[in-house]
């Protein structure tokens, strides 16, 4: 159950060309809490930082997620992504380090671009293997960090309501569609009571065939110029859990 909830909070994503350009060059750092619902119970079971700066031309981001100490006696878990991305945001490289209970694990995806077309090698680590296989999309594709990005260059106003915009994401051995809906203009509560105007976005993950890959995932970005991602809500077996922006 804990490692579920922190792998939902790493899954911030979206897609766009629409340009919306949010300004980066003097870095950010956005601060998360990741909370579990059921009925009554609300606990706070991690702790998520998301950050990036300006590094040469470019930029590095960086996400990382913890379990709280109450949580670590269950299931401890420290992940951490990172990308390096163009100044279009474009990214060139991405590492996902993986350290859940007794499991390691660190992908490697490395980008190639011709015109329209990403291709990627992809290099798995673990303690006793390693496995490398090579991705390719006829469209500009993204992975778990750098399609977070994109989603705030998005402009959900000029969307129409259920309008459905699709991408690529490559993880460390196959690739998966990305379906992105958006549901309109909501107000959302965090947890410190306060309250702002966000746009809603769906997101539902899919293979090839069409299958869905993953649980479907709620996101709320505020309305301003910002377009910070307010609250994250995706489903489990038991309950729900949601992340809270904590800035």
């Amino acid at each position: 159950m804990i490692k579920r909830i922190v792998s939902i909070v790493l899954l911030f994503f979206c897609l766009s060309n629409t340009a919306w350009a949010v300004d980066y060059t003097g870095g950010e750092t956005l601060n998360y809490q990741v909370v579990y619902h059921w009925g009554v119970i609300w606990k706070h079971a991690a702790d998520a930082t998301l950050s990036i700066k300006k590094q040469g031309t470019g930029y590095r981001a960086r996400l990382a997620a913890k379990t709280r100490s109450w949580a670590d006696k269950v299931y401890p878990v420290r992940d951490t992504l990172l990308c390096v991305m163009n100044g279009s945001l474009r990214p060139q490289r991405y590492e996902k380090y993986v350290h859940e209970k007794d499991y390691y694990a660190h992908d490697v995806v490395e980008y190639k671009y011709n015109f329209s077309h990403t291709s990627a090698h992809c290099t798995r680590y673990r303690s006793t293997w390693t496995e490398s296989t090579d991705l390719s999309a006829q469209c500009q594709a993204y992975d778990m960090l750098s399609i977070f990005y994109m989603l705030r260059d998005l402009d959900p106003a000029q969307l129409e309501r259920d309008k459905r915009l699709t991408t690529v994401i490559f993880s460390g051995k196959e690739k998966e569609y990305l379906t992105v809906y958006y549901k309109g203009r909501e107000q959302v509560k965090l947890r410190d009571g306060s309250k702002h105007d966000a746009y809603r976005l769906s997101f539902k993950f899919t293979t090839k065939g069409g299958q869905s890959s993953s649980d479907g995932i709620d996101a709320w970005l505020s309305t301003d110029e910002r377009h910070i991602p307010l609250m994250l809500l995706g489903k489990l077996s038991i309950g729900e859990v949601r992340a809270y922006y904590a800035k």
